[in-house]
């Protein structure tokens, strides 16, 4: 491929840095404080705590709704899939390590996140053999719904910053 040549003073199309260094602007301290407390975070605890009292609830419904010990336990189980590999996600999310730069905190998001996924994976395939009479629309139900939590919580946001 041969190697194109620029006029003098023209630009490569790709090189756009300049145009976006101009439209980039240095917060200040105080600006940054205020950006932060107009735009809060929303605590992945809180996100965990959430996901644990909805697969409480799906558990209970499936007991009102006539379901046996199997459906409880396996609508359970289900929020135990969602709760224990989010909680892990959140420490490792958390952690001081995680912030020291923003290179091993994009690190770190991908580490945790595949740590995450691997867990679900291997709670799930687990779930045969640890949950008697495993009944698999309870435990997808619940967890299903614990999982959905995280759209709640982007809402919980927007609320907070109007």
């Amino acid at each position: 491929m041969p190697e194109q040549k620029l006029q003098p003073g023209a630009r490569a199309q790709w090189d756009d840095d300049e145009a976006d260094d101009a439209r980039f602007e240095r917060l200040t301290p105080t600006a940054a404080a205020a950006f932060r407390a107009a735009n809060p975070q929303v605590s992945p605890w809180r996100v965990i705590a959430v996901q644990a009292a909805v697969g409480g609830v799906v558990a209970l419904l499936a007991w009102l709704l006539g379901g046996g010990r199997e459906h409880v336990g396996s609508a359970l189980y289900g929020a135990v899939t969602a709760v224990v590999p989010g909680a892990l996600l959140a420490r490792g999310m958390t952690s001081r390590l995680s912030s020291v730069s923003p290179v091993v905190s994009a690190v770190s998001v991908m580490l945790w996140e595949t740590v995450k996924i691997g867990a679900t994976v291997a709670l799930l395939a687990a779930a045969p053999r640890l949950v008697p009479g495993l009944h698999w629309p309870a435990l997808l139900a619940a967890l299903a719904a614990c999982v959905s939590v995280y759209w709640f919580a982007l809402l919980w946001r927007r609320e907070r910053k109007s």
